[in-house]
């Protein structure tokens, strides 16, 4: 009988030890579908001339990248708090990185969200 709990445990480890192992997988798979997810909700919301899937997670929002300007975070700053259920606030010390890209937003959506 005691080789038969010697058995189970070494399982139950691996099991959990396989559920740790995948948990960063599950989130960077959740952030992926957030950040398609955020990028169809700005093109729509911006009326942008580029498809959703176009946009790079990594690429600027402001300048080089889609081209945003300050008027256009603000608008991207407003559907994000409706659809999401929290704020962003204008005069957050953090905005310049987290408006740095698609996906620094699509993180911090990921923290902050209610909705």
């Amino acid at each position: 009988m005691s080789s038969l709990r010697n058995h189970d445990v070494p399982e139950k480890s691996t099991t959990m030890q396989q559920a740790v192992t995948h948990a960063p997988e599950m989130t960077q798979t959740s952030n992926a579908a957030l950040e398609r997810e955020l990028a169809a909700l700005v093109v729509e919301a911006l009326n942008l001339e580029v498809r959703p899937e176009e946009i790079a997670a990594d690429a600027p929002l402001y300048g080089e990248g889609l081209g945003l300007d300050s008027i256009d975070i603000l608008e991207v700053a407003l559907v994000v708090s409706k659809k999401y259920g929290f704020q962003l606030r204008s005069d957050d010390e953090n905005n310049v990185k987290i408006f740095q890209s698609l996906g620094t937003l699509a993180a911090h959506i990921a923290v902050n969200r209610t909705k």
